[in-house]
């Protein structure tokens, strides 16, 4: 029989940060997982160098059917504190675009920190380990007031309190899996219903046909999603692929999107492209379509024009002779393409997972449920980032609360002060 204060769910990054730290204020802590490997998603994230957080991170970057509750956590432990914490240990990093942090060397860095925090609080950690059953023992508690039996594959752990932190369904083939809603389901938690988030789009394989050749092809645009109430829009840098659109701008609105509605692209934000159709009118004798390749890649041009019946016609034409209407028209359907996809790449393709654990089963303050002593953190609440370093800044920020809410808890008061 082995018995611990909290035994951690999932070596990720909320896993491993929170048990540095539990186990630095003094509580026995073991980490289970049931892969070989710890942290998998950090060391093949951003490239390999891990974006771990934003400069600019707030509640604001972060969706959830609670948007607030993000916020205490957040203001707790900024990237700020986080960015300290590697300075400590010597990591190298650079600001990369918007905000974005990343390694200088590789994402190793921030899992050889994280495993040096859980070395300096003597946390135990088993991979591969499997959990096999969680079951409270609260009418009738054990030794040392533990709450909760782990059956694993090591044997039976008795614990004070037990900590889920074992992502979503993203990326199943470094180990994701449905653990975390199926523990919280077992305790009589809210589940919000899980879907891919940060995710290609995808379309019907016929519509998409003519722009599946732009495969490939990368350009900035606006991209909005939603009504006046609740329009959403980002400026970021769209990607065609074979079977339909990714890149940031894709990935971020994707994380909104709803099924079977519209999303709305405007494939020249910087400039008012009537505007400068209508200067071009003015004094250039080019054809349309020769105008437009000044302003947008000539492989989009050259497809849009061919297969867009409204325009093919004039296009042929110089811009000088081109009515008014015509080049308004022209446009307004570039500045605000819109388009319907059928779906996502789903679980396979998506960085994160939306859905979760539902936070009014939790406290804002702790992560703790209303299931005493059984809390969760990162990925598999229902708290979700932008693309960006947002959703490990998230890891840190709920684990660093669950852990200090742990040790508010177990520890006598005196070692809490």
């Amino acid at each position: 029989m082995h018995i611990f204060d909290i035994v951690i769910v999932g070596a990720g990054a909320a896993g491993l940060f929170c048990a540095g730290i539990a186990g630095q204020r003094g509580l026995s802590v073991l980490v289970l997982d049931q892969s070989e490997k710890v942290a998998e998603k950090i060391r093949i994230s951003g490239g390999g160098r891990c974006n771990f957080t934003n400069l600019d991170c707030t509640a604001a970057n972060f969706l959830s059917n609670n948007p607030n509750f993000c916020r205490s956590a957040l203001t707790r432990f900024t990237a700020r504190d986080f960015t300290a914490l590697l300075q400590r240990h010597g990591v190298a990093f650079h600001e990369k675009h918007k905000g974005q942090l990343f390694c200088d060397h590789s994402a190793e860095d921030i899992i050889k920190v994280l495993l040096a925090e859980c070395a300096a609080g003597e946390v135990t950690r088993w991979q591969a380990c499997s959990v096999k059953s969680i079951q409270s023992r609260a009418d009738a508690p054990s030794v040392e007031g533990c709450r909760y039996e782990i059956v694993c594959d090591r044997g039976t752990v008795r614990a004070r309190a037990v900590v889920i932190a074992t992502g979503g369904l993203s990326i199943p083939k470094i180990g994701a899996s449905d653990f975390g809603y199926r523990v919280a389901r077992q305790f009589g938690l809210r589940v919000v219903e899980p879907r891919p988030a940060l995710v290609p789009l995808t379309f019907d394989s016929a519509s998409w046909a003519p722009f599946a050749q732009l495969a490939g092809l990368s350009l900035p645009v606006q991209i909005e999603f939603g009504d006046r109430k609740s329009r959403i829009s980002f400026l970021e840098d769209l990607l065609f692929t074979h079977r339909g659109l990714s890149g940031p701008a894709v990935l971020q609105i994707s994380s909104y999107w709803k099924a079977a509605m519209p999303i709305r692209i405007n494939l020249v934000p910087d400039i008012d492209l009537l505007q400068a159709l209508s200067q071009a009118k003015l004094h250039s004798r080019k054809l349309i379509a020769k105008e437009l390749a000044t302003l947008l890649p000539s492989r989009l041009v050259d497809t849009w024009i061919a297969h867009d019946s409204q325009v093919s016609p004039s296009s042929q034409r110089p811009v000088n002779e081109a009515s008014d209407k015509a080049l308004a028209a022209l446009a307004g359907r570039l500045s605000n393409w819109e388009l319907t996809p059928t779906g996502t790449e789903g679980f396979n393709k998506a960085e994160v997972t939306a859905g979760g654990i539902d936070t009014r089963d939790l406290s804002s303050q702790t992560m703790e449920s209303v299931q005493a002593g059984l809390y969760f953190i990162g990925e598999v609440v229902d708290v979700t980032g932008w693309l960006g370093g947002h959703n490990f800044q998230w890891a840190w920020s709920s684990a660093f609360a669950c852990a200090q809410g742990l040790a508010g808890k177990l520890l006598p008061q005196e070692q809490t002060a």
